[in-house]
């Protein structure tokens, strides 16, 4: 049995400060809330670097059946904060026992829930409110008891696709509740209280209120037999569970909630460590949702009012019902409680807007600074570099870019000259390479002074970006007449630049556009030039061009390490948001190549520029890639095109149009548009390719039609057509060849064995983060 505590005299509000003399403006918008009927009393709290500044009683705890005052001390239903004070805080320890794994499907734990569509559901989708699953059990009809509700929620079908939408559910935290009970061993209200509650000192927090503490409880309503709910849950599922859920069911007060705020701040005090605080409280949503949850915290969605309009999107908390909130701002140390019981007594009022009122005022009462390393947590979650759904910059933009040899131009020639000779240059390049006045920069390196253009380097599709096959020779440049090297081919050493060219250069130029993704054979031309410059001894000058999908998303399965191939360089990301003077500089140095590298950068273009933010003149970089929407279906459309699919080569919009004879255009439409992935929709056509497989023959498909280019996550929508052909398709269509270009095994086999592709994209996010350590290090662009 759980002890009970004694309730002490109601806190006296402290001796008034700077900070509280301020704050006494908070007072007129919760007096007025109180006037107007929307709540009957509140108790607010408010903690700023490391002590209560402001704490204040206001209005009544209870109009009926008698009146009483609100007092400091009054315990309060808080509802879905049972979310985030107990359950996820336990699910949280778990984790770092290495007890529960935050990317393992629920059925792990609970084998029961797999039923009905749920096998793939993740323990991550729970925390985060994207399960897909109802807002809450069926009341409809009577039932009673936790093993019932369990049940129930066992098996519940999906309303959504698993990781696909937004679904505010007590459902997840409930199950969650039983996941914990079922891996500790204990009730979650005797789990919550010894590893929670008691470390952090917390003497009026718990489920299941003793009698001793009802006279301080503040009531909530009426319930359906008219008797007036005091100490009693609210929640009419959690009360039907008898009171213990890991979505509602707890009771505290403004004092105790401070502590828990405080322990946050604090790195964890113990309960839990300063790593798994931030995880916690940072970002954890799928990449391209527009909703932004940390594992059971809210930090931007539609239930964000409790943050006001002042404090940024760094911070977290979270609301109950009843007309409890907790806000917690890492970035300036503060922490807003606001409790009141507004739905007594019969369920009409409401407490928020008055949430955002006071969230607003007490931040610019308290005039809130950030410290420098909060600043970058709070620039981290909201720029363009990591959150990927979190940008608050602007994602079009009418920019002015530089690209590298348009600088070049501008400061001259200087830095590549020697000393009483020309310098000789070499020119990796094809149509792509031209300066701001369309001049190429072939045409510019042979006229510039003191360099003599020697040699020229074509790669995949020929220097103008024309051919269509692996049989391109060696050319005379028309022009010039310097002579055109082919660096592709059918074999390896086709590819390769030849080292006896190299050896009568002193540096090689490099100006050339990618598409931002790692199977664009570019980039494992440029790691070839670095590894044959090094070998000649001469120096490789990266001219710098934009990412074109642009340089602030990182996405899809790294490439397993020793598994480099033409289309996969080194183990990076399908999708990794760099330029090719920072891919440069990681293979250079990652794959301990050392050349001599220079990286002459662009002025102007910053991370989230998609290409037409830039005012540059598009020019496609393959015969193929023939416009920004068709360079941001790429990564997805691209990673599945060496099965037996057309993906529109051959037609007016290659990369847009996916078909094959065997596929009823119709069906598949109707599969892709019902698993919900963001940012893209899918129209059934018909279409009849002039090149590629299946050329000349009628084939039935999709139109992929982009809807929100920032939140398409094209990799993972590359899986889920790949899935969606396998399920419906699977005589006819030719899976294994993903392999080529996937070049991850771990995604591989998830496909080959039938498991969700948002499971199989959970599996990769692993990768993702270890890659993106590496890959900060060599970002030039904020």
């Amino acid at each position: 049995m759980l002890g009970t505590a004694a309730i002490s005299p109601a806190t006296v509000t402290p001796k008034p400060t700077p900070d509280s003399s301020r704050l006494q403006t908070v007072d007129a918008a919760i007096e007025q809330a109180i006037q107007d009927g929307n709540i009957p009393g509140a108790v607010l709290l408010v903690g700023h670097n490391g002590r209560v500044v402001y704490r204040k009683a206001y209005g009544s705890r209870s109009l009926e059946p008698k009146r009483e005052a609100m007092t400091f001390d009054t315990i309060f239903d808080i509802a879905s904060l049972t979310k985030v004070v107990a359950t996820t805080p336990a699910v949280m320890q778990l984790m770092e026992q290495g007890k529960v794994r935050l990317s393992d499907p629920v059925d792990k734990y609970l084998a029961d829930f797999a039923q009905n569509g749920k096998a793939d559901i993740t323990v991550r989708q729970l925390l985060t409110h994207y399960s897909g699953l109802e807002p809450d059990l069926d009341l409809k009809t009577p039932w009673e008891g936790k093993e019932t509700a369990y049940r129930m929620a066992f098996s519940e079908t999906p309303a959504e696709a698993p990781g696909a939408k937004f679904i505010y559910s007590d459902i997840n935290f409930l199950v969650l509740g039983a996941l914990v009970e079922k891996v500790s061993g204990e009730t979650l209200d005797e789990y919550a209280q010894r590893h929670i509650f008691e470390p952090l000192k917390m003497t009026h927090t718990r489920f299941l209120p003793p009698t001793a503490w009802h006279s301080k409880i503040a009531p909530t309503q009426y319930d359906e037999n008219d008797h007036m709910l005091r100490g009693v849950v609210h929640d009419p599922t959690a009360r039907r569970m008898g009171g213990v859920a890991g979505h509602a069911g707890l009771f505290s007060t403004a004092e105790d909630l401070s502590k828990f705020a405080q322990a946050l701040l604090n790195g964890g005090d113990g309960i839990l460590s300063p790593l798994a605080v931030e995880k916690m409280t940072t970002p954890e949503q799928p990449p391209s949702a527009p909703v932004l949850r940390g594992f059971g915290w809210d930090i931007d969605s539609p239930y964000s009012t409790n943050r006001g309009e002042l404090l940024p999107v760094g911070s977290y908390g979270h609301t109950g019902f009843t007309g409890t909130s907790l806000w917690i701002d890492p970035t300036t140390q503060s922490y807003i409680i606001l409790l009141t019981n507004a739905v007594h007594p019969r369920g009409q009022g409401s407490a928020i807007a008055l949430r955002t009122k006071v969230a607003t005022a007490v931040s610019a009462r308290l005039q809130l600074t950030p410290s420098e390393k909060e600043a970058l947590r709070w620039q981290a979650i909201t720029g363009y570099n990591e959150a990927q759904s979190a940008q608050r910059r602007m994602n079009t933009r009418n920019g002015n870019v530089k690209n590298g040899i348009d600088v070049w131009e501008e400061h001259g020639v200087d830095v590549w000259q020697i000393a009483g000779r020309k310098t000789h240059i070499g020119l990796l390049t094809n149509q792509t390479g031209i300066d701001a006045q369309g001049r190429r920069t072939i045409d510019v390196l042979a006229q510039a002074p003191g360099v003599s253009l020697d040699a020229i380097f074509s790669p995949e599709h020929g220097v103008t970006g024309t051919l269509d096959t692996t049989h391109v020779g060696d050319t005379k440049d028309a022009a010039t007449g310097v002579t055109v090297y082919s660096v592709y081919g059918s074999t390896d050493a086709a590819r390769r630049p030849p080292l006896d060219v190299l050896k009568q250069l002193d540096a090689v130029v490099i100006d050339i556009q990618d598409a931002g993704v790692r199977f664009y054979t570019y980039e494992t031309t440029l790691g070839y030039f670095l590894e044959a410059a090094a070998q000649a001894g001469i120096e490789v000058i990266v001219l710098d061009r934009p990412n074109p999908v642009t340089g602030s998303f990182v996405q899809g399965p790294v490439s397993d390490v020793g598994r480099t191939d033409f289309t996969d360089y080194w183990t990076v990301p399908v999708r990794h948001g760099m330029t090719m003077g920072e891919l440069a500089k990681m293979f250079n140095l990652e794959r301990n190549i050392n050349a001599k590298l220079t990286v002459v950068a662009m002025e102007g273009w910053q991370r989230g520029d998609w290409f037409d933010s830039t005012a540059e003149e598009w020019i496609n970089p393959s015969p193929n890639l023939r416009s920004v929407t068709e360079a941001a279906l790429y990564p997805g459309v691209g990673l599945i095109e060496g099965t037996n699919i057309s993906v529109g080569r051959g037609t007016d919009t290659p990369f847009e149009l996916i078909g094959a004879p065997w596929i009823k255009g119709r069906e598949l439409a109707a599969y892709l548009n019902a698993r919900g992935i963001a940012g893209v929709r899918f129209v059934p056509v018909t279409f009849t390719p002039s090149a590629a497989i299946y050329n000349g023959d009628k084939c039935e498909g999709i139109n992929l039609v982009l809807t929100d280019r920032d939140a398409l996550d094209g990799p993972e929508m590359g899986i889920e057509i790949a899935a969606a052909l396998k399920k419906l398709y699977s005589a006819d269509y030719k899976l294994d060849k993903i392999a080529d270009l996937l070049m991850n095994q771990g995604a591989y086999d998830g496909l080959m064995a039938g498991e969700d592709p948002r499971r199989i994209e959970q599996d990769w996010q692993d990768g993702l983060q270890k890659f993106e350590l590496i890959r900060q290090k060599y970002l030039i662009y904020q």
